[in-house]
């Protein structure tokens, strides 16, 4: 058996899947040593809506990863996704108590920024120093040392539904696991496929488009600069298929995935696929264009509603050096070409990298976020792990949320 200090462990509760990876940190070196997938069955847009049947599907593929790595997997960092999730930009400014910037008054203008009015329901699970100004310095990663009277940060807030993190951890719980730390999935896919220089000055968004939410996360100047859930996902290009082809819902997923494009086809010779009937009719035959006529529409109305938030937000500048797109979606034929011709940027397809071990069996944007977490959690080590029993957990993600901005400085 591995020692455990040395093994961190991703879960990404999706709705189409649940992932486990393992990870083994040796020096700075990650090494994926495990992974276990489970169709999810008790989510709908990234919310638990069965604890059971998402007990069930976490249980099923830790037991898988903890087969294939060869140990036993008692924690987790936990993927949170869902159009529950919303950020915006909000700042705090302190009085410097001494003649130079210390931690604690770091700390102290990170609380700043979080005092706002906030929903009973709702809580911050991140906050996210973008920058720092001491005094009219601006632009200051590590205000530590400085000299200066006036301490203020930007920080960049994400908050979640109470009751929706709660149950993820309820599910994670009642199956064995303790949760190390909650992180929003597409900050852990940027740990996962963004090259350091995409996060740099040109910056770079990224899109995880998952089974029930398309995640937009800005990268810029080192830091996070903006997210948006859309409620929309790879899902939703099932489901039309479902209709169009007039097949059960888990025959149209296998159709997406084995002629799915997202590109509109002129094809000559015609090429014809076999798609089974609802209930007891005879399978049909369907031009694989009129499959990709019915992806199409929906690839680029998420593309375009994301193109409208980016615009909303006034971050349209801070993207030239592109777009990457991750997640299960990212596998569909042609949706990086689509993309470009919506942004009119430069767009690839994200997968993980960085790390070692079991490169080849997670090359696939479908574990960008699993793998993040495991990146993550190798850069952030809990200081408690959470339990579902324990009242309000957000209030023990506030010591690790003020170290955020030395791992992004």
């Amino acid at each position: 058996m591995r020692a455990k200090e040395n093994i961190i462990v991703g879960l990404d509760v999706g709705t189409t899947k649940i992932c486990a990876v393992v990870g083994e940190v040796s020096n700075k070196d990650v090494n994926i040593i495990g992974i276990g997938t489970h169709p999810s069955r008790g989510l709908r847009k990234g919310v638990v809506v069965n604890i059971e049947s998402t007990e069930d599907s976490i249980k099923k593929a830790v037991e898988e990863a903890e087969l294939m790595a060869g140990c036993e997997i008692s924690s987790v960092y936990a993927g949170i996704a869902g159009s529950h999730i919303t950020g915006f930009n909000s700042r705090g400014i302190v009085a410097i108590k001494g003649a130079e910037v210390v931690q604690a008054d770091v700390d102290r203008v990170l609380d700043a920024s979080r005092s706002l009015a906030i929903p009973a329901e709702r809580e911050i699970i991140h906050t996210l120093a973008q920058e720092f100004i001491v005094d009219d310095q601006a632009g200051i990663l590590n205000p530590v040392g400085m000299n200066g009277v006036r301490l203020e940060a930007k920080t960049h807030v994400v908050t979640a539904a109470v009751a929706s993190a709660n149950n993820i951890i309820k599910c994670a719980n009642r199956a064995g696991l303790d949760v190390s730390d909650i992180v929003l999935e597409s900050i852990a896919s940027g740990q996962a496929v963004l090259a350091k220089e995409e996060k740099e000055l040109n910056g770079t968004a990224l899109l995880d488009i998952g089974g029930g939410t398309s995640d937009l996360a800005i990268f810029a100047d080192k830091v996070i600069r903006h997210t948006f859930v859309l409620a929309l996902g790879g899902n939703n290009f099932t489901n039309d298929l479902a209709i169009g082809l007039r097949t059960p819902v888990n025959e149209a997923e296998k159709v997406k995935q084995k002629y799915g494009s997202c590109l509109r086809m002129n094809e000559e010779p015609v090429e014809l696929i076999e798609v089974p009937s609802m209930g007891e009719g005879k399978p049909r035959k369907f031009s694989r264009q009129l499959v990709c006529e019915i992806l199409a529409p929906r690839a680029e109305e998420i593309f375009a509603l994301i193109k409208r938030e980016i615009y909303r937000a006034g971050m349209e500048k801070a993207i030239t050096s592109g777009l990457v797109i991750t997640g299960g979606s990212a596998m569909l034929n042609g949706i990086a070409e689509v993309a470009e011709f919506i942004f009119g940027i430069q767009t690839r397809v994200g997968k993980p990298r960085g790390i070692g071990g079991l490169v080849d069996v997670v090359n696939n944007p479908m574990y960008a976020t699993g793998v993040g977490l495991v990146l993550y959690g190798a850069k952030n080590q809990a200081v408690k792990n959470f339990r579902s029993s324990e009242g309000n957990f957000f209030k023990r993600i506030v010591t690790r949320m003020k170290q955020w901005f030395k791992d992004v400085s």
